[in-house]
């Protein structure tokens, strides 16, 4: 019997689970709080819930995490910067913002460009590079480096600032774009490098976490994590690459959702703590994100399966606005929640009551302090002052800001919660499953507390009959959310120029005045439906208690499968080791035609007279650099390498037909781990 843990850090749960390959069933399972503070004691406490005979005869484990994700939506990460070799501060300043390029202090710009064609390198004086950029990278946890070309020249220009930056500051982790991705938009390489190098102090928290968490336990098997398409790599592997990861979690649930619900023509919805995921299934395979990953507002080359990630999960802040409420994209701790580790919190919500104040800004949220920057000489004395006054327990925002000597106003919060220092407590959908009776787990007091505060600030009353109106529209919110974001995807799926253009408005109101005469019961002269004959499948805690109402409204069969709520932690067991290599053969035009063939890696650049000498040459080259990336990735033997040969759309110009090339693609399937 083969077996596997699979375990899936999540922002609010850790899950983990024990798989058995042979017959394809889970055979022990557990959640546990994910402790931001110390991530290895959720993985730690969810290990110890699983049966301790099976742990110790695992063959192997498998993590996923939304941590990757949840940094790109709600903007967090490690204080990185990015060399931009060859491109112009005009051009990054015009299109830089779209790709997620929007700080211009996080970006560098040095050197002249080269060819297109590879054949004239850029320019560096790496003397002066290297003195003016000293005080730019000072600060810097990571970095990573782009060259314009990179793609067309082997990326020289790259491998030696890497080597010029890797002597002058040793001790931060340096990654180039040519060792990511095989993109030629430089722009959307330099994104996706730039978010690579926020990432990684992500990913070496959660690395440690769990080497700590398997030392205190003995467990001693070999730890893969899982990528944004599903496949696996190793922990020395993810430590450069964690931009890898960041759908990962999400990729997770679509192999979960399709291993427990059996269903080949699906709609996969995943609600989290922070965000909601959803995939396409279609005849048993997931859709596939053709163009790169876009999450967060970065826009990148990374590889993976279709995953439309949104803002709303049981952690989002729910906040007063005006006579009505938001479902935010900020996540905060559920106060019910945090009132079971300090009781006191009720004491101060009942104090912010009796004091009669309505507010715009949410007096009833609360900071937590995750971790001390005391000794940290990057943060501010104020950052500093508010850090310690929160040693001692949670704060309401009004006491936070006394604290330090500040009005509500003024207080600067927004680097430290950025950076995961601190988080904001807040009333949650969690907070109102808690009233509901759907989730009682915390204390319920506490959200109704919060409750009648933000009703008093939209102007109602705050009785109880007032209190469960306000549930019902909670939940009638996020009902609406998921059949408006469903239809958007599924009309995006069937035409693709909406999904590059985006729905309109127009378009958008009637989606959600569909589900508004939907709800009502209203029918007439003229009706729209929206409807698919794919299940709906729900996995993550919450899903049962809205997608039976989405699915009916869209006319389709509605599956919440057994282990429904640990998905993500089967789908991380059940991956397996790949890598896909692409190498290009592209013409070198000219005047009179085309007079030879560039071979294109992320490595090297070769050139060839005849087009079947330059295919030959790529399609080994492709076979070589899969089998060894796959090595990298963590595999000993490989076990089968595909090749396969793709011929790039031509055009046509004055009547002259213009090859534009191929592109060559070789995928190695993984054989034993090391």
């Amino acid at each position: 019997m083969k077996i596997g843990i699979g375990i899936d850090t999540g922002g609010t749960y850790t899950d983990a689970v024990i798989y058995d390959f042979d017959s394809g069933k889970v055979l022990s399972s557990s959640k546990s709080l994910t402790t931001k503070e110390d991530l290895s004691l959720g993985i730690s406490d969810a290990l110890d819930r699983l049966d301790r005979e099976l742990v110790k005869r695992a063959d192997f484990a498998s993590l996923s995490t939304t941590l990757a994700t949840n940094a790109c939506v709600e903007g967090k990460g490690g204080r990185a910067k990015l060399l931009f070799i060859g491109q112009d501060g005009d051009t990054l300043g015009r299109v830089g913002a779209d790709f997620g390029l929007r700080s211009p202090d996080e970006v560098f710009v040095s050197g002249r460009s080269g060819s297109f064609d590879g054949k004239v390198l850029p320019q560096v004086d790496w003397d002066e590079l290297a003195a003016s950029s000293a005080e730019w990278l000072s600060d810097a946890e990571s970095l990573g480096i782009v060259e314009t070309y990179a793609v067309n020249n082997g990326a020289a220009a790259e491998r030696e600032a890497k080597k010029l930056f890797s002597a002058l500051r040793p001790g931060i982790p340096i990654v180039c774009s040519s060792e990511l991705f095989s993109g030629l938009n430089s722009v959307r390489r330099g994104a996706g490098t730039l978010l690579n190098a926020r990432l990684i102090p992500v990913i070496n928290a959660f690395l440690a976490a769990i080497e700590r968490a398997f030392e205190r336990l003995g467990v001693s098997c070999p730890v893969m994590i899982v990528r944004s398409d599903g496949s696996l790599m190793s922990r020395a592997f993810s430590r450069t690459h964690p931009v890898e990861t960041i759908l990962c979690g999400p990729a997770s649930s679509v192999l979960g959702g399709m291993a427990l619900a059996g269903k080949p023509d699906s709609i996969i919805v995943d609600m989290g703590g922070t965000t909601t995921d959803i995939s396409l299934v279609k005849g048993g395979q997931a859709v596939r994100a053709e163009e790169g990953i876009s999450i967060g507002g970065w826009r990148t080359f990374v590889k993976g399966v279709f995953i439309d990630t949104f803002a709303l999960g049981g952690d989002s802040a729910i906040r007063c606005r005006g006579e009505s409420f938001d479902i935010c994209a900020d996540r905060a701790v559920p106060l019910s929640l945090l009132a079971t580790r300090y009781p006191y919190i009720k004491d101060k919500l009942r104090e912010l009551l009796a004091s009669r104040v309505t507010h715009t800004r949410p007096l009833h949220e609360f900071f937590t302090l995750v971790r001390d920057i005391e000794n940290d000489s990057a943060w501010s004395e104020d950052e500093k002052a508010l850090c310690r006054a929160l040693k001692n327990g949670p704060l309401m925002l009004r006491d936070a800001a006394e604290a330090v000597g500040r009005e509500i106003y003024t207080l600067k919060s927004e680097r430290l919660e950025a950076e995961g220092v601190i988080l904001r407590s807040g009333l949650t959908p969690t907070d109102i499953m808690q009233l509901t009776g759907d989730f009682a787990m915390y204390d319920a007091d506490a959200a109704a507390l919060a409750v009648r505060f933000i009703l008093r600030c939209m102007g109602r009353g705050d009785g109880a009959e007032e209190l469960d109106g306000f549930c019902g529209e909670v939940y009638e919110r996020i009902k609406k959310t998921l059949y408006c974001a469903i239809v958007r995807i599924l009309l995006q799926n069937k035409y693709p120029a909406l999904a590059r253009n985006g729905l309109s408005r127009e378009l958008k109101d009637i989606i959600a005045l569909r589900w508004d005469e939907l709800r009502s019961g209203a029918s007439g002269y003229f009706d729209l439906d929206f409807t698919s004959s794919a299940a709906l499948v729900g996995i993550g805690a919450p899903t049962h208690i809205f997608l039976p109402d989405v699915a009916k409204a869209l006319g389709a069969e509605c599956v919440i499968p057994p282990n429904a709520g640990v998905a993500n932690a089967v789908g991380a067991v059940s991956g397996s080791v790949s890598a896909a290599v692409e190498v290009e053969v592209r013409p070198d035009h000219n005047a009179s035609g085309i007079d030879g063939y560039f071979v294109c890696s992320q490595r090297e650049t070769k050139y060839f007279k005849q087009r079947d000498a330059a295919v030959l040459c790529a399609k080994e080259l492709a076979r070589k650099l899969a089998v060894e990336t796959a090595r990298e990735r963590g595999i000993s033997t490989v076990a089968a390498v595909d090749i396969s040969e793709k011929n790039k759309e031509s055009f046509t110009a004055s009547g002259i037909r213009v090859d534009l090339g191929s592109v060559i693609t070789a995928s190695a399937i993984g054989g034993a781990l090391l």
